[in-house]
C-alpha cells in the first residue's frame, strides 16, 4: 500500500518532503531516538518517511468492499506491526506493556506502576477476547494479527486512520 504515481501529486510530494526536511532539521534521515533500556536509535530516509505517510491517506470514495478491506487490513496491519518490535507476529504482554508505560507515564500523571497495571488488565481483557476463558495454569502467548483484527473488528480504521496533510503546507503550523 504504498504511495503510487497516480495516488499524490508532485505538489503533494513537495509539500511531504518540506514537512520531512522541518522535522529532520534539513537532515537526510529523521531520526528517533526512544528512551529505553538500550537507548535504541531509528532512522528513516524521505522514502522511507512516503512509505509511513501512506497509512494515514484518507480511502478514495469509489472503492469496492474488497478493496475497502484491503486499505482496512494494510492500516491494522501497520498498527499490529508498530507494537510487534521484534517482528515474531505476536504483541507479548511485554511489548504491550511498553506502548502503554510510554504513552501513560511520558505525561508524568500516571507513573510506570500504574501503567504496567492498566497494561496487564488491558491484556487480560483481548486474551478474554481472543481467546475466551482460560485455566489458572494457561498462559496467553499474546495478540495475534488475527487476534487483533478480532479485537478491532467493527471498528472503521480505514477512515479514521488518516490526517489530512497532502493538500495543505501544515509547516507554518508547527514553528
Amino acid at each position: 500500500m504504498g504511495l503510487e504515481q497516480h495516488d499524490v501529486s508532485l505538489e503533494q510530494i513537495g509539500i511531504l518532503h518540506n514537512r520531512f526536511k522541518q522535522l529532520s532539521q534539513n537532515e537526510e534521515t529523521l531520526r528517533n531516538f526512544q528512551k529505553d533500556d538500550v537507548g535504541s536509535v531509528q532512522e528513516i530516509d524521505f522514502e522511507e518517511f512516503l512509505t509511513v505517510m501512506s497509512y494515514f491517506r484518507a480511502p478514495t470514495h469509489h472503492i469496492t468492499e474488497d478493496q475497502r478491506e484491503e486499505v482496512r487490513r494494510a492500516k491494522l496491519r501497520f498498527l499490529f506491526n508498530m507494537h510487534d518490535t521484534d517482528n515474531d507476529g505476536t504483541i507479548t504482554l511485554e511489548e504491550y506493556r511498553h506502548v502503554v508505560e510510554e504513552l501513560l507515564s511520558r505525561s508524568g500523571a500516571l507513573g510506570r506502576e500504574t501503567a504496567k497495571g492498566i497494561a496487564d488488565a488491558a491484556m487480560l481483557e483481548v486474551a478474554s477476547i481472543s481467546v475466551g476463558p482460560m485455566a489458572p495454569d494457561e498462559f496467553y502467548e499474546g495478540i495475534t494479527f488475527e487476534h487483533f483484527l478480532k479485537i478491532l473488528k467493527g471498528v472503521e480504521i480505514e477512515t479514521r486512520m488518516h490526517v489530512r496533510f497532502l493538500n495543505m503546507d501544515t509547516t507554518a503550523l508547527c514553528k
